[in-house]
């Protein structure tokens, strides 16, 4: 039988400025570890610290740019568009456009604090 979901959890977020993540399916909404699904609405000017996540992650952005810094440079990632970060690379993300970014991610497994390894 289908499980219903009926509103996310709204969870912590690192970076240096607030931004709202909105965990669909995951650890902390629905206690599923093989994925989560999460709504975030980051302002512009926002970055987290930079990470080596043990999980692969889909991005796919709704509105504004969402910058993606990688070991080997860097993508912009527009409205329309989505990256794949694979488990174990460098990643940052930001906002840098004045008027943020509203993106979906999906984690694989799910996201976890223990597992994303922020840097310090």
């Amino acid at each position: 039988m289908p499980t219903f979901i009926e509103k996310p959890t709204v969870v912590e977020a690192a970076g240096n400025l607030p931004k709202i993540i909105r965990e669909y399916v995951g650890k902390v909404n629905t206690g599923t570890s093989g994925v989560s699904i999460a709504h975030m609405t980051s302002p512009g000017g926002w970055e987290e610290p930079g990470q080596r996540p043990e999980f692969d992650e889909y991005t796919l952005v709704l509105r504004g740019v969402v910058t993606v810094e990688h070991e080997a440079g860097v993508l912009e990632v527009g409205a329309g568009e989505a990256v794949h970060t694979a488990a174990g690379e460098w990643v940052r993300y930001s906002t840098r456009g004045a008027d943020g970014a509203d993106y979906i991610s999906v984690c694989l497994p799910a996201f976890a604090p223990e597992t994303v390894h922020r840097d310090a």
